[in-house]
């Protein structure tokens, strides 16, 4: 049964931005572990466009994977499809080797996609937590 059919879209919009995260500070470190290859242009994993157009873009109705099972009622976005875009990041800053990792800016991205990625875990965590309320009944 899908998570987001029981518990709404955030459940899944959360994990879904967490993935993407972790995958944007891989490309992060990437350009960190390059910053002294000749001819090297950073990357960046840009995904929070794709993720507001595919909320805005509607739901898609849940199917019923048994005959003789309840549908649920409302409908659940498909998320999973998101993957993000890797788009190369100019800098100003062009080394003499031909390299465009500026290092500040890298560690200045990769700190504030940390940041995004825990207080994503922190709203992750009290969804259940209100979950697991309701369910012991101590609202």
């Amino acid at each position: 049964m899908p998570v987001q059919g029981i518990f709404g879209n955030t459940v899944e919009l959360l994990g879904k931005t967490l993935d993407l995260r972790a995958k944007r500070q891989s490309v992060i470190a990437s350009n960190l572990a390059n910053v002294e290859t000749p001819g090297y242009t950073p990357s960046d994993l840009s995904f929070e466009g794709r993720l507001k157009d595919a909320l805005k873009q509607g739901a898609t109705p849940t199917a019923t994977p048994h005959p003789r099972h309840i549908p649920l009622k409302g409908a659940s976005v498909s998320l999973d499809r998101v993957q993000g875009d890797l788009v190369q990041v100019t800098g100003s800053n062009m080394g003499p080797d031909g390299n465009g990792v500026e290092l500040e800016s890298e560690m200045g991205r990769m700190a504030e996609n940390q940041i995004m990625y825990n207080a994503t875990v922190q709203l992750l965590a009290k969804k259940f937590e209100g979950l697991k309320q309701a369910i012991r009944g101590t609202l």
